[in-house]
């Protein structure tokens, strides 16, 4: 079964090494781009529920702002405590400058 993508926003939209949190179809997901890549996670840090897209980007993950979990962008795996427990990650595509996000889950991390 072939996966279905929804645009999210514009490349321009998301710094380089920066995040942007957006609504696709109502489910909030952090747009991130870093080392020339683009990834998307569930907008919601796993410890506290607060969202990912208002965190720092750097090294290949993403720290939530409130208490420093941080998740590893390619699998959502929680690489800090306080969060121990994974955010799902979703496949991204880049065409045309726009970003596309499917919103069946890549996959959900595998727990530490």
């Amino acid at each position: 079964m072939s996966q279905s993508y929804v645009r999210a926003c514009a490349l321009a939209d998301v710094p380089e090494e920066g995040v942007l949190g957006v609504d696709v179809e109502g489910s909030q997901v952090a747009v991130v781009r870093s080392g020339g890549e683009v990834h998307a996670l569930e907008d919601r840090c796993s410890h506290s529920d607060v969202p990912l897209s208002e965190g720092e980007v750097y090294d290949g993950v993403i720290e939530c702002w409130l208490h420093g979990s941080c998740f590893d962008l390619r699998t959502g795996n929680a690489d800090c405590n306080p969060a121990t427990k994974a955010v799902r990650v979703y496949s991204t595509k880049v065409e045309d400058d726009s970003i596309f996000v499917s919103l069946q889950p890549d996959r959900q991390g595998v727990p530490r």
